[in-house]
């Protein structure tokens, strides 16, 4: 867990890094302005903007209703245990109206931190894998990474805008039209590196959740079978469905439009047919190679989440 967290801190570096160096040079070259105090500031100034609507973006886009204790007493039950266990407040607890079955937490703080369910998921799981993807979604918030990823997700948007602005509208707002143009490629370039550092860093967390969501009691088959059945819940949800949710699935326990490559591996775990992966099943896969193709390496380079095949491996090695 050390050399994941060494990661993390060395990713955050790089990326906070190049957006500094990529707003110097277009201070001291387009606004001749110059000194460590403004950009810094105006890195900040990005960062807040980021802070302060975030979280409204991802409870209009999700449909997240806030519920009572009497509307949901056993979600409840679990989302205090587990709270109380992992020693953070207890999040505000909601309702996501969407068929996706899937988990999310967000949240600017521990002392603010929301924990939604879908309609989808609450309707697949049973109680003890509910409560096992509960704690991978509270661990995100003790470890507070909802928060550095939201962060770190604006420095490829910004890449992408300057990218964008010096590509196509440079040569009409500066003579200079080759400079800009050049700005504009070497904009992109950044956009493009800086969003698979932050796709990398994405994967990163969802492996400390894992170990979390171990931690607070759940067996790791336990949260094996909940990732089984949310990427079978998944394959069964519709294009339109996914696309609605396309730019937030950073959230979720699990990337859903990946779920139809993933069912066909997952499937092979479950060899009595289940549709849940037991303690022996997962013990098999412990003393197993895992091998990824080419184009399944290409995925998950480009995804939010760790290949499942990877990531229930890594399950496998974890005790209760």
């Amino acid at each position: 867990m050390f050399f994941l967290q060494l990661r993390m801190w060395i990713l955050i570096t790089i990326l906070f890094g190049i957006i500094y160096a990529v707003l110097v040079v277009l201070g001291t070259t387009f606004l001749h302005v110059g000194g460590f105090a403004f950009y810094l500031i105006l890195s900040l100034a990005m960062m807040l903007i980021q802070y302060m609507i975030g979280q409204k973006i991802v409870e209009w886009t999700m449909r997240v209703k806030y519920v009572s204790r009497k509307d949901y007493p056993r979600l409840f039950d679990m989302v205090e245990s587990l709270a109380m266990r992992a020693q953070i407040p207890v999040p505000r607890i909601g309702i996501a109206q969407i068929d996706i079955p899937n988990a999310f937490a967000f949240g600017r703080s521990l002392r603010d931190g929301r924990v939604c369910v879908t309609e989808g998921i609450m309707r697949l799981l049973d109680d003890d894998e509910l409560k096992a993807v509960l704690g991978h979604e509270l661990t995100h918030l003790k470890n507070r990474d909802v928060l550095i990823i939201t962060l770190l997700s604006v420095i490829p948007m910004v890449m992408y805008r300057i990218a964008w602005q010096f590509l196509f509208f440079g040569r009409r707002r500066d003579e200079r039209g080759g400079n800009t143009i050049w700005i504009g490629l070497v904009a992109f370039i950044f956009y493009f590196i800086t969003n698979l550092l932050v796709l990398y860093a994405s994967r990163i967390r969802e492996y400390f959740a894992d170990r979390g969501s171990i931690l607070l009691g759940s067996e790791p088959s336990t949260l094996a079978s909940s990732l089984y059945k949310l990427v079978y819940g998944s394959a069964r949800i519709n294009k339109e469905s996914l696309k609605e949710v396309e730019g937030l699935k950073a959230f979720f326990i699990n990337d859903p439009s990946q779920a139809l490559n993933e069912l066909r591996e997952l499937s092979q775990l479950d060899r009595d047919k289940s549709g849940t992966i037991d303690a022996q099943e997962l013990a098999l896969l412990r003393n197993k190679t895992v091998r990824l193709r080419l184009g399944d390496k290409l995925m998950e380079l480009l995804s939010t989440h760790p290949n499942m095949l990877k990531r229930i491996k890594q399950l496998s090695t974890y005790k209760a």
